[in-house]
């Protein structure tokens, strides 16, 4: 983040301004640029690159802070969520191997993350925070030009280091503020946890770049989410379509947001109908778009365009990215016919985190990245994610791994076999259900019985599944494969199907004194 940041540097030096506005109040730039002198000095003290950095990154000051400390002495920003797990974090060492950690006490102990650096030297940092500092040479150049490291669900429930570059970085921020009409200092705000690599996209890079106020909210809060935004002159802000849902029902039609120039929503299935309804009540413009970690937000269509596209479609790529559908074989196909995904353009990330370094992605020859979504384009340039060839849940803007939750439920002593699968819900998008056939002797698994299950195994709470059904048996292809297909429809019937009407009790005379 060198760029950014020497931008973000030399605004400061012209006139102080309000940089980010948060639970704990305004917070000047060179406030800010102060914490991040105080934290690079105790990163590297003798005024060496700074390394790779892996941070707590909450919705406060404390991330841009660390950002900033970051950019100034070169170094490679990698992000973890405070609600990561003791496992999850122990990978993210292994995978990315920071040189310095930088998190509230408390999180870096219940990571025992002393243990995972090991020589490593702790400082007092951002007002409370500590950095625990390890020893040795500190070389980005195993990054290969990348700037950011997010964390991001993997096929096998392990996270995954996605490495994006500055310019990928950039390049996304500056083709969405265009699109928007965003200028500069004008205020963004982050709902979305800075942890994800799009939150902080299009949050912590897309403000420093502004060179405007950052509205953070800490805790999700729809509420106090619209009285912030109002209150700080709020231009534009990404979130999940459930954040948008949310705030649309707490507006009740007050149009609170009518100083808002539009909202991205991305991350989850939307339905058109709830968003036009949320946008209105809001009093602003909701733009539909589609991206992910590896090739961030490479669509969005504009504020103008009419309701059809803006909430019934994904949106255009942005000038310079190339997005198509192709058959398994393949073949380019052509507008009107559904294909897999694959993209091309200057927001493609650089790879993944494997063993400290940048395992390259897998692109096809002409260099286009499949993203595992299925696709159809229009004559109009538009296009429509159609749905996943990968079989996750998307909860609220999340990903949950079938794959990996399935595993943990089999787990359970008392089940035969298990097969996750999604129930529609109309605020989060999708929800996680569980269909389970029980152990001989088990008449039942109920849903509390595997929640205390994955509890004891470590599986984080955000991936539990909220409905359990038993079932006599999972249903079957003709060759005696799980129907992933019938499971879905199965669960979905069991999900809503009425609950049974109590039985009346037989009707009888009161008690009178002397009756035999």
């Amino acid at each position: 983040m060198r760029q950014t940041v020497r931008e973000f540097q030399r605004r400061a030096e012209k006139a102080d301004f309000t940089a980010v506005v948060d639970d704990t109040g305004r917070h000047g730039a060179r406030r800010l640029l102060a914490h991040a002198a105080e934290l690079a000095g105790a990163m590297a003290p003798d005024g060496s690159p700074g390394g790779t950095v892996l941070l707590q990154a909450d919705n406060s000051w404390r991330t841009v802070a660390a950002t900033l400390a970051v950019g100034m002495t070169g170094g490679v920003l990698a992000l973890v969520n405070r609600h990561t797990t003791r496992a999850e974090f122990a990978a993210a060492l292994e995978d990315i191997r920071p040189d310095t950690v930088v998190a509230e006490p408390s999180a870096a102990g219940g990571w025992q993350a002393r243990e995972g650096m090991r020589g490593a030297r702790t400082a007092g940092v951002l007002d409370g925070w500590q950095a625990l500092v390890g020893q040795g040479p500190r070389e980005v150049s195993r990054w290969s030009g990348g700037a950011l490291i997010g964390l991001t669900s993997g096929s096998t429930g392990r996270p995954k280091g996605v490495v994006q570059s500055e310019t990928a970085l950039r390049y996304a921020c500056a083709r969405t503020a265009e699109i928007n009409g965003l200028r500069d200092g004008d205020a963004v705000a982050a709902v979305v946890p800075l942890s994800s690599t799009a939150a902080y996209c299009f949050g912590v890079a897309m403000a420093l770049m502004l060179g405007g106020p950052l509205v953070l909210s800490g805790r999700w809060d729809r509420e106090e989410a619209l009285a912030r935004m109002s209150a700080n002159d709020v231009r534009w802000t990404m979130c999940v379509p459930t954040m948008a849902l949310q705030m649309g029902s707490a507006a009740a039609g007050s149009r609170v947001l009518e100083g808002v120039r539009s909202i991205t929503v991305g991350g989850g299935p939307m339905d058109r109908g709830a968003l036009a309804r949320a946008e209105r009540s809001l009093g602003t413009r909701i733009l539909r778009v589609f991206g992910m970690s590896e090739c961030l937000g490479h669509t969005s269509p504009r504020p103008d365009d009419p309701e059809e596209i803006r909430l019934g479609r994904d949106g255009r790529p942005f000038p310079g990215t190339e997005l198509r559908a192709v058959a398994a074989d393949g073949t380019v196909l052509g507008p009107g016919t559904t294909g897999r995904a694959e993209v091309r353009g200057p927001s493609l990330f650089v790879g993944y985190a494997r063993d400290g370094r940048v395992e390259p992605p897998d692109l096809t020859p002409d260099g286009f990245f499949p993203t595992g979504d299925l696709l159809v384009t229009g004559d109009d340039g538009t296009v429509t994610v159609m749905g996943r060839e990968k079989d996750v849940i998307i909860r609220g803007g999340r990903n949950l791994d079938i794959t990996e939750i399935e595993r943990a439920v089999a787990a359970h002593p008392g089940v035969a076999r298990a097969c996750v699968v999604p129930v529609p819900d109309p605020l989060l998008g999708e929800r996680a259900a569980v269909l389970v056939v029980p152990e001989d002797g088990h008449d039942g698994i109920g849903l509390d019985d595997i929640t205390a299950h994955l509890d004891r195994t470590g599986l984080s709470k955000a991936k539990w599944p909220e409905f359990a059904f038993t079932v006599a048996e999972l249903p079957q292809t003709t060759v005696g494969k799980l129907d992933r297909p019938g499971a879905r429809r199965l669960a979905h019937e069991l999900h809503t199907r009425p609950a049974p009407e109590p039985v009346p009790q037989p009707h009888r005379e009161p008690h009178q004194q002397g009756d035999a």
